[in-house]
């Protein structure tokens, strides 16, 4: 983890009230921590940290794109993220980080590493389910989509079926409605 020395920041040298640090975020960054399923990562982080007499508060903020797979055609495309995360940073008699908003430091440590929560950070800003705007608004030309649309059922296939129900079943229905 010596290349993520950049992310670490002494804060014992800082005077107390507001400091910004800016990090620019790239595929090499998520190398690190053998994380592929971006194709290409462009993201700005604007980190705002207060240093007070007691407590440190952290106030990140991403913005950018990565370039992830399509979930449905599998098609490259660039997905927007814009995402913020707030930490308080306490001290403390041992080090203690169950608290995702709290991380407790042991007194006398003179700095923070803030590559966990950069990454954290933008592998949660984006969304759980990938798909292609050109899916949503129909622009999409894929082997694939018009594959699946090929296989998908019809409506006519849906009626057909409701007409094929028993007809004990309505009886049973009636029982449900008739309290």
């Amino acid at each position: 983890m010596k290349a993520l020395k950049s992310y670490t920041i002494p804060f014992v040298g800082l005077k107390v009230g507001m400091h910004h640090f800016d990090f620019q975020i790239d595929n090499t960054f998520f190398q690190h921590f053998e994380y592929d399923e971006f194709n290409a990562v462009d993201v700005k982080i604007d980190l705002e940290f207060e240093k007070k007499s007691t407590l440190m508060e952290l106030c990140f903020s991403a913005e950018g794109t990565v370039n992830v797979n399509c979930d449905i055609t599998n098609e490259p495309y660039s997905q927007a993220i814009n995402d913020d995360f707030k930490l308080v940073v306490k001290f403390g008699n041992a080090y203690n980080d169950d608290n995702e908003a709290i991380l407790i430091l042991p007194h006398g440590e003179y700095e923070i590493n803030v590559a966990q929560y950069i990454y954290e950070l933008i592998i949660l800003a984006v969304p759980i389910k990938r798909v292609h705007p050109g899916i949503e608004d129909g622009t999409l030309q894929s082997d694939i989509l018009s594959k699946l649309e090929e296989l998908s059922p019809n409506v006519d296939d849906k009626e057909k079926s409701s007409e094929d129900i028993d007809p004990r079943w309505n009886n049973l229905k009636k029982l449900l409605t008739d309290k």
